[in-house]
């Protein structure tokens, strides 16, 4: 399996979120081929706003339970570029490889200048990898933004740079 299999169980997690009035960010994390954990996004739809349960601290909940893993052995394949939150949990956990599909000029933390932060974050082994299957998460994105029902993060920068696309 590849980077674009994975994706679209990561598109998937996402189609499902939107389709429940979520922010469309799906994530699964895979080691030795096979997906070990996956996580979808709650607490961005209804006035209830939960900033904890982003797609991939659900996932990395899950990560532990499926049993003992080398985490740099894992990848983690996300519809949206993790945010400095998930990025920071995503580092602490050792995971090596990050893979995303649609860029986030807003909170995006996993494309950032980490020559400036403490060596923890700076120095961390990972890798990281964007832009697969962005046109498929780019549509999830656009539908999200463009459906009036959905407030979160509607008129932010994130949501001018996705409708712009």
């Amino acid at each position: 399996m590849d980077d674009h299999t994975f994706m679209g169980a990561a598109l998937a997690l996402a189609e499902s979120a939107l389709d429940a009035g979520e922010f469309p960010v799906g994530c699964v994390m895979v080691c030795s081929g096979r997906v070990v954990a996956r996580g979808g996004r709650h607490g961005s739809a209804g006035d209830g706003l939960n900033e904890l349960d982003h797609a991939e601290m659900v996932a990395l909940r899950g990560l532990y339970a499926s049993g003992p893993l080398d985490p740099a052995g894992v990848s983690v394949f996300c519809t949206m570029e993790p945010c400095l939150m998930c990025f920071s949990a995503l580092v602490l956990h050792r995971i090596g490889r990050i893979v995303y599909a649609f860029e986030d000029p807003m909170g995006g933390g996993a494309d950032g200048d980490r020559t400036r932060l403490r060596p923890l974050y700076r120095d961390a082994p990972i890798v990281v990898h964007a832009g697969v299957r962005r046109a498929e998460s780019l549509r999830l994105f656009k539908a999200f933004f463009n459906d009036p029902c959905n407030r979160y993060w509607q008129g932010s920068q994130l949501a001018q740079y996705t409708l712009k696309q």
